[in-house]
């Protein structure tokens, strides 16, 4: 027998669609989902949160598409003059809530539009959030070794749970589970990339149900590959992210001018229902069986029941191909294969704007190991390619703007990106991989942990890293000494101000030792460091060579940084690469130190990551060293860019 088909039924204040699997009702012209019945539980949402208090309202309710086989509602509202002066932001939002014949679960997607005569605002979140029934769901999963009983939402308020550093970390002093007691929650502490956060979400016991969220396609997102952002969490919650400046700061606000016309949808992102009667584990088994349903979802996609003309169904989509090379001067004349590069399209821009991008659609994919790529399903529009190799500084652009046209096939042929060099490598530390992962990362203080990531490859995420600084170092700032040193164990993963007796804080400066030999410096040669930031918030990075106290420094970033990974148990937020000239009378014959000092010093949060660091030298005028024309001079190019600051 085929599946019974969609039913829909119109009442006074609410519209409920029923498929027979699943039964969904939604306030009329609101569109929040008030209650959601699914294999005999009458309701998986929370029952105790009130409907006012749900978030952004629709005031237009319109029936886009009523038969067996789909069901597609509008839930609208749209901004006026007459609003003007209010809290409602200038934005046309159309909200689609999809049903199919036969299927667990529902579609929802968003249409967001700003017309030229509507007032400049600018857009720092918008999201989908689901609270589900603390007294059904307490198991979270969002990856193979991210799965665990979570806490109530109860022990995160007092007495049960104690409020630390900042709002979202508590410790559980008395909870409902004493499993979890002294325990440390965070909802950032369950962040992911948004090329990783494919599926999340939470499971209930009693019937063994799941409750998924499941992304696609990431096009729609800000930020890119590696940006990060959140997933489910405490409440039971489970969010969809399409825009935030989680990890990023303001540089990733969707910032709308006067007279700018705009428009983007969002999703659909899939809500996905399964339960399980058969042995073993029903999390697990409802975990593999939410990760298989991702694959079909992925494999579906771009789907081709959206009713909407704004979505860009299969036919309007074009295909881009080419392989990726690299030319790295100190191997010489030689092209290698960007093997596992990232290779996307966004908006023009200029080479790394991809990352500050928040109006347009991103399509990133991995070249294989030949460097061949392939990114397919783009939206029609005009893009700038862009890539990053892990192992190299810098970001490549390509030379022409693409257009995407219905059904085009583009074949770039061989890239070959050229990454920033002047010279040989004198010395190197670090991997530029634009993440602070190879270098420490200390033990917990065991007071506040959180049991998942002990023993995990994501150790990072633990509570309270950016304090164990001051007690590895409570007097004397790290130092590091070149050929000796091993910055997987001798450089801190952040560079953080130190907690003084009085809970003040101060700039810390650390060192970097190194040697040169008397012909390193003949011939007036000179040397260009390299240092690519991997995160900074609200942080001025200043270097100073062979003199501790040279004011000005003989560099400075200047205030950069509103990503706030180091409080967000990030381990990487915007990726910084800036160049210092390094003048020969600055050297001497012997050791020299770099001194690196972060200069704000206002709270414990403010610092940097670094990802790399590189001497390398730039003029070789000694005839027994390499022709200079090998290694011509550059430009020196320091990329900075003014943002405010998101507060913690």
């Amino acid at each position: 027998m085929p599946p019974i088909g969609v039913n829909l039924t119109l009442q006074d204040r609410y519209v409920v669609v029923d498929n027979s699997i699943l039964q969904v009702t939604l306030s009329k012209p609101e569109g929040m989902i008030t209650g959601i019945w699914y294999n005999g539980v009458d309701n998986l949402m929370e029952i105790l949160n009130k409907e006012t208090d749900r978030g952004i309202q629709g005031t237009q309710f319109k029936v886009i598409m009523e038969s067996e086989e789909q069901v597609e509602l509008s839930f609208a509202r749209t901004w006026d003059s007459s609003l003007s002066g209010s809290n409602i932001v200038p934005l046309s939002i159309d909200r689609r809530f999809v049903m199919l014949r036969g299927c667990s679960g529902f579609y929802i997607y968003a249409i967001l539009e700003h017309f030229e005569q509507w007032p400049a605002f600018s857009m720092a979140e918008a999201r989908a959030v689901f609270k589900l029934r603390k007294d059904k769901f307490h198991y979270m999963a969002m990856e193979d070794n991210r799965k665990r009983i979570m806490p109530m939402p109860d022990d995160r308020s007092p007495p049960r749970g104690k409020q630390l550093a900042y709002p979202e970390a508590v410790q559980l002093i008395n909870p409902i589970n004493p499993a979890l007691k002294g325990e440390v929650d965070d909802k950032y502490q369950y962040s992911c990339n948004n090329e990783d956060n494919k599926v999340h979400g939470w499971i209930c016991s009693d019937p063994p149900v799941g409750f998924w969220q499941i992304t696609p396609s990431n096009e729609f997102r800000t930020g890119g590959p590696v940006k990060q952002d959140l997933t489910s969490h405490v409440g039971p919650i489970c969010l969809a992210m399409f825009i935030s400046t989680h990890y990023a700061g303001v540089d990733l606000e969707v910032k709308l001018k006067s007279g700018e016309q705009w428009k983007k949808v969002f999703g659909p992102v899939f809500i996905y229902l399964n339960s399980t009667y058969e042995e073993g584990d029903p999390r697990n088994i409802l975990w593999e069986d939410a990760k298989l349903q991702m694959k079909i979802e992925q494999g579906s996609w771009p789907y081709s029941f959206p009713a909407s003309e704004d979505f860009f169904r299969a036919d309007r989509r074009g295909f881009v191909s080419g392989k990726l090379l690299v030319r790295d001067r100190e191997k010489g004349d030689v092209e290698i294969t960007a093997e596992s590069a990232y290779v996307g399209l966004a908006l023009p821009g200029q080479a790394g704007s991809w990352q500050r991008e928040s109006k347009g659609y991103q399509f990133w994919t991995r070249t294989g190991p030949d460097g061949s790529f392939s990114i397919e399903n783009i939206c029609i529009g005009e893009y700038g390619l862009n890539a990053w190799v892990p192992g190299y500084i810098g970001d490549y652009l390509y030379d022409k703007t693409i257009t995407i046209t219905a059904g085009c096939n583009i074949d770039l042929g061989d890239l070959v990106y050229e990454p920033p060099r002047d010279g040989p490598t004198v010395w190197e530390m670090g991997i530029p991989d634009r993440s602070a992962r190879e270098f420490y990362v200390p033990d917990p203080n065991p007071l506040y942990i959180n049991k998942l990531y002990v023993n995990h490859p994501d150790r990072f995420r633990q509570y309270g890293l950016w304090e164990r600084y001051t007690e590895l170092y409570p007097k004397d700032d790290l130092v590091y000494t070149v050929g000796v040193s091993d910055y997987a164990k001798d450089w801190f993963y952040a560079h953080v101000n130190r907690k003084k007796e009085d809970n003040t804080y101060a700039a810390t400066t650390w060192q970097i030792k190194f040697t040169l030999k008397q012909d390193q410096l003949a011939g007036g040669r000179l040397y260009k460091l390299r240092i690519a930031l991997a995160a900074a918030k609200d942080s001025d990075l200043q270097v100073r060579i062979n003199d501790a106290k040279a004011s000005p420094p003989h560099f400075s970033t200047g205030t950069i940084g509103g990503d706030n990974s180091i409080a967000r148990h990030g381990i990487a937020g915007l990726y910084w690469l800036f160049d210092v000239d390094v003048q020969n009378s600055w050297l001497v014959e012997g050791e020299n130190i770099i001194f690196l000092t972060q200069a704000r010093s206002t709270g414990p949060f403010q610092g940097v990551m670094y990802d790399y660091i590189r001497l390398e030298e730039t003029q070789a005028s000694d005839p027994r060293k390499k022709d200079a024309n090998e290694y011509p001079l550059q430009p020196s190019i320091v990329f900075v860019a003014l943002c405010r600051h998101e507060a913690t």
